[in-house]
């Protein structure tokens, strides 16, 4: 693919770009927008180094892909409730995002994607994860493909903001509301969605957030959606971004699950994340 105003760099096979020659804190023309906007559909996570991002200008970016998300469980940054300021403490043991994910698929319409910048980061570890959904799907069996298409599962925040995850959030260093047991809400998402701008289909299920196929127990669903949870995140479907500090990180979330790595222990990680609302998968 050819651009006009960027240079594009692969890092993995199967996702994942670095982008050159350009600041995001500028007022970005529309070509150059263009650019950046096709590299994100072609490589699902693009990366940037050196970006002196204030907060006005990190919303200002995400604006330009769409409304951003306010976390309904997690206070967002003082004057700023559009970003969530993630950041683990010295002394803190449990990080934030420590676990295959799929941000927002919780919500009746999940997230497009997530802009994560890093303010301060720890001399080593850290590292961000991320795995392609489409390149899991292709690789699976016709079989198995004729099998979920058409499959519906149930997605719930409930694991991660009930009693039990508050407690985890907490640990992490992060202000969230404990949510009661019942009345954290439910919603319906394909087992395979089809992404509204490349047409490329890919599995949406994540460990965190997808509890059970529509009208099957829990107990029943558990053998296939562990194996869909380790299908979908082995080594050849990944790529690993190692941080810097002034680093932005972009990713689809409709076709990327993601991993935050939690061995820096005893040094500070500070990030700040916008994310921006998408639509309803199908």
């Amino acid at each position: 693919m050819a651009y006009k105003n960027i240079d594009v760099k692969p890092v993995a096979g199967a996702l994942g770009a670095e982008i050159e020659g350009v600041a995001l804190n500028d007022n970005l023309d529309n070509e150059t927008f263009d650019d950046i906007h096709q590299a994100f559909l072609d490589h699902q996570v693009i990366f940037f180094r050196n970006q002196d991002l204030s907060p006005e200008a990190h919303i200002r970016f995400g604006r330009r892909f769409g409304s951003l998300n306010i976390h309904p469980y997690v206070k967002g940054m003082a004057g700023h409730e559009e970003i969530m300021e993630i950041i683990k403490e010295p002394d803190e043991r449990e990080n934030f995002g420590g676990g295959w994910h799929s941000d927002m698929s919780f919500q009746e319409e999940p997230a497009l994607g997530s802009i994560l910048h890093s303010i301060e980061v720890p001399p080593y570890g850290g590292d961000t994860l991320f795995a392609s959904q489409s390149a899991a799907y292709d690789a699976l069996s016709e079989g198995m493909k004729d099998m979920l298409d058409g499959m519906i599962a149930i997605h719930t925040a409930e694991k991660e903001y009930g009693r039990k995850g508050h407690s985890a959030m907490q640990r992490a260093g992060m202000q969230v509301e404990q949510q009661e047991e019942g009345t954290v809400p439910k919603f319906e998402h394909p087992v395979v969605r089809t992404h509204p701008q490349t047409g490329r289909k890919a599995l949406y299920v994540n460990s965190a957030f997808t509890m059970h196929f529509k009208n099957m127990t829990r107990r029943e669903s558990r053998p296939l959606l562990q194996f869909l949870f380790e299908h979908a995140t082995q080594e050849q479907f990944t790529c690993r971004f190692r941080w810097t500090p002034g680093a932005v990180a972009f990713w689809d979330n409709r076709a990327v699950q993601h991993y935050a790595l939690n061995d820096y222990h005893g040094h500070r990680r500070h990030m700040r994340r916008v994310t921006i609302n998408g639509d309803r998968p199908r």
